[in-house]
């Protein structure tokens, strides 16, 4: 288990925001606004030994944001080529140009989850373009009726593809790395998804990184007992250089032990 630093843009700016509150052309709910770019927090991660991460561009590709979220990341890649992956807005199309710039994988969702369903053409087209060993598919999920339904377009629509076991073993052939958010516990800080790290660490095959509701050494404790040491994780809004208390010098990159 280690942790995987992670780097959120919107309206081109480097931002920590309650994931449940993004909506296209409505007011965002925002913990956490940088008066610095990409590229600090890119050179902060390497210099303190983080890689790993990912960069998520939050604006819809067909905003006019989506131009500037796209021109700090780039200056992130720059700062550390093969050490950051990259999602939000991911085609065939456009994936070449975040990996010819340093990304060491795209990251793909709604490509994928199309109509509500896994489309497995436009899987295949994702696979074929950039190589099974640079695809992280991201699968974030909301709590539905007790079930974890996969989410997409910046976690506004909720699909009928449900994350369980056989899902994680149906798309272990496709990728390299699985990202997930808790969709409704991202930003909130009111702790972590128990149940849905239980599936993680019993059933993923893959490297898998958790994000959400993450708020203290506990939780990151816990991850590592429920995720039996295999599930990574990513602290956003609780980290101090993103207006929290955790520091960075002071998150652990092993479990530190303890029983449920």
């Amino acid at each position: 288990m280690r942790f995987r630093p992670c780097i959120d843009l919107h309206n081109g700016r480097v931002k920590q925001i309650v994931g449940s509150t993004l909506r296209d052309g409505g007011e965002v709910t925002e913990n956490f606004v940088s008066d610095r770019g990409a590229s600090f927090y890119a050179r902060l991660f390497r210099e303190k030994g983080f890689s790993g991460g990912h960069i998520i561009l939050l604006d819809p590709a067909r905003s006019a944001y989506y131009e500037k979220d796209t021109e700090q990341a780039v200056t992130a890649l720059a700062e550390a080529p093969g050490q950051w992956q990259v999602g939000g807005g991911i085609t065939p199309e456009n994936a070449s140009f975040f990996l010819d710039r340093g990304a060491s994988h795209v990251i793909v969702t709604s490509y994928v989850f199309n109509n509500g369903r896994i489309d497995e053409a436009n899987l295949q087209r994702m696979t074929r373009a950039v190589g099974r060993e640079h695809l992280v598919l991201d699968l974030s999920c909301k709590r539905i009726d007790g079930r974890y339904l996969i989410v997409t377009d910046r976690w506004q629509h909720t699909t009928n593809v449900v994350l369980n076991a056989q899902t994680l073993l149906r798309l272990a052939d496709s990728c390299a790395e699985f990202l997930i958010h808790a969709a409704d516990a991202e930003g909130k800080q009111d702790g972590i998804e128990t149940p849905l790290l239980t599936l993680l660490g019993n059933h993923a095959t893959l490297p898998v990184t958790y994000a959400g509701g993450i708020r203290s050494h506990a939780d990151i404790d816990l991850i590592g007992v429920l995720g039996r040491g295999l599930v990574d994780y990513t602290v956003g809004s609780a980290l101090e250089i993103f207006g929290g208390e955790l520091l960075l010098d002071d998150l652990p990159q092993e479990p530190r032990g303890g029983h449920l």
